[in-house]
């Protein structure tokens, strides 16, 4: 399975009076997981859109379990769920980084599109790369 994880640190400015993670801020932190995940596959989003590929969310979902707090580390776990040649659906965990307690899980859908906005096939390059990440992340 394609994965990627990445750490990060609760910044004071994400956080609500209460100190907590405000539930907006985790978008970005999925847009991070993605991109670094695509990046570690060899892509990059800069790349891709200088070409004409651009990838927009379609689909967000997120299941909170217990909340992130100011200064914590956090580990965001990314993975490649199911593919298609149009699509990539990313699963997520975000764990905090000392305790291993899992925080929250969300579920993206992103599809390629051209400059206008239609639909277009991902470029077998990037599909390639994914696959080829895939494989070395299974291996022990």
């Amino acid at each position: 399975m394609t994965e990627s994880r990445i750490v990060l640190r609760v910044r004071y400015v994400e956080c609500d009076p209460m100190g907590y993670l405000h539930h907006s801020n985790y978008l970005p932190f999925l847009e991070m997981g993605r991109t670094e995940l695509l990046r570690e596959a060899g892509g990059d989003y800069r790349t891709l859109e200088s070409e004409g590929f651009f990838f927009v969310v379609t689909k967000l979902a997120i299941n909170f379990k217990r909340p992130a707090r100011y200064d914590d580390e956090l580990e965001i776990v990314t993975r490649i769920n199911r593919r298609t040649h149009v699509r990539i659906d990313h699963e997520y965990e975000i764990l905090h980084l000392q305790s291993r307690l899992l925080l929250s899980t969300a579920s993206t859908t992103t599809a390629c599109v051209d400059r206008n906005g239609v639909l277009i096939a991902i470029p077998e390059t990037i599909c390639q790369s994914l696959a080829k990440h895939g494989r070395q992340a299974s291996l022990p």
